[in-house]
């Protein structure tokens, strides 16, 4: 198969979130989230389990960052607690939380590593969504000046931002499907949320620049482009409305568009869009994060609620049930590259697969389908860049086996094993794959 072959400053990185990794829910002056308390709720999450220890990385974020350097990594993505800086959701920065994460990117830059911060994966302070949440205008508000604190205190030693993480996973999950937190089931909620995250973003970006930041800034999105289940016009026709509802809603107001007519006017959908909104979301970025894991085929439905629905496909599956399909990571890009103008940096940020590993008697970790798997979705960015596409960089997730969300901790992502009785780190034959091509010799 030959040697997977990326530019010279091509960025690897790997990559976790504040509550899959950080624990210490309770030190540091933290204040609650909505992941506390959804993680609470009866049949919530697998187990009753939750973030409160997680891979205690608040403790052992030196020797995690040892390891990342080891292994090669040139980048650390890691998401900022907004209740570890504003423990109310606004009004007085806890130093505590300041101290960390100063100290995280301190020590990545000791072994010459890049600190890539986002702002919100998804631990809303309690508080605000007591006051009602995304679907309220008042918590995009609130994003704006919780960045306002991020940016002054974190500004210089930072390198590179992501305002929000997976907005999807924000609006859908949480208030439409219910799987996520705060769990609610209202889909006319949701698209408030879509649009208040997309504010929310906005302000982000507004207030990294007033806060005369150089630094890129850019935002992460998990997008759905859908491949029609057949070659029929109705099929077709549902591969563009799942795109509409589960991308063009972020990336149209993000760059510079309108919402898109399929929700608007075909299905009647109403965002609350108020004066000067989508000028302060359509704010130029620097980049473009993409989090990929696998594409869907979909068919029309007539009694689905808006026409789509998925359908089963041939391909191997991970253990999230979710499909190794390489190649609708390539037509991804394509579409992104596309849409973007074909001059903005695009990033992998996310990029992984879930297996049921098993730490061995000798302390290795055998995961061949993970290797195979990335080396697959490594080929399709060899080849966007060959086709022109400017691809930047690709970090893994997740560097650590984690808690993964309404899962638990039933669902391994890492290419590190945490074993989460004596939380020792295992570094997976796949994290000795990711070395070994990030040295440029990844031959297969």
């Amino acid at each position: 198969m030959g040697r997977l072959e990326f530019p010279a400053d091509f960025l690897w990185g790997t990559a976790t979130a504040s509550y899959q990794v950080e624990g210490a829910t309770h030190e540091g002056g933290r204040g609650e989230c909505i992941w506390d308390t959804f993680a609470r709720a009866p049949g919530k999450v697998f187990a009753g389990e939750s973030g409160d220890v997680a891979c205690d990385q608040y403790h052992r974020y030196k020797e995690d960052v040892a390891l990342m350097a080891r292994l090669g990594f040139k980048a650390y993505r890691f998401s900022i607690a907004w209740p570890r800086i504003l423990p109310e959701g606004r009004g007085a920065v806890n130093q505590e939380g300041v101290a960390y994460y100063r100290g995280l990117c301190e020590e990545l830059h000791t072994y010459g590593m890049k600190a890539c911060a986002t702002l919100y994966h998804w631990d809303l302070p309690q508080v605000l969504e007591d006051e009602g949440g995304w679907p309220r205008r008042e918590t995009a508000v609130a994003a704006g000046e919780y960045a306002k604190a991020v940016f002054k205190a974190l500004g210089d030693v930072v390198d590179q931002w992501i305002t929000i993480n997976e907005p999807w996973c924000i609006a859908y999950l949480g208030y439409a499907h219910g799987q996520h937190a705060p769990g609610k089931e209202d889909f006319d909620a949701a698209i408030r949320a879509v649009h208040h995250i997309n504010l929310a973003h906005g302000l982000m970006v507004k207030a990294h620049h007033d806060a005369g930041l150089k630094t890129p800034i850019g935002i992460t999105w998990n997008l759905a482009t859908p491949r029609p289940a057949t070659n029929s016009d109705k099929d077709k026709e549902a591969a563009l409305i799942g795109r509409a509802f589960d991308s063009e809603v972020f990336t149209g107001p993000v760059l510079g568009k309108a919402y898109p007519e399929i929700v608007t006017k075909q299905f009647g959908y109403r965002f609350p869009v108020e004066a000067g909104d989508m000028d302060l979301i359509g704010q130029p970025i620097d980049f473009i994060g993409m989090n990929y894991y696998s594409e869907t085929a979909v068919s029309w439905n007539e009694n689905a609620p808006r026409k789509y629905e998925g359908q089963p496909s041939w391909q191997t599956a991970s253990d999230m049930g979710w499909y190794d399909t390489p190649y609708g990571l390539l037509r991804q890009l394509r579409w992104v590259h596309e849409i973007s103008g074909g001059n903005l940096p695009i990033y992998i940020t996310e990029n992984g697969y879930a297996r049921k590993d098993v730490l061995e008697a000798d302390g290795r970790v055998h995961d061949p389908e993970r290797i195979v798997y990335t080396r697959k979705h490594l080929k399709a960015c060899e080849k966007a860049i060959n086709e022109g596409i400017n691809l930047k960089g690709y970090f893994a997730w997740s560097f650590l086996d984690n808690y993964e969300w309404s899962w638990g901790y039933s669902r391994r992502f890492g290419i590190v094993f945490c074993d989460y009785a004596t939380l020792k780190r295992h570094p997976k034959d796949s994290a000795y794959f990711f070395r070994d091509v990030i040295a440029g010799y990844g031959e297969w």
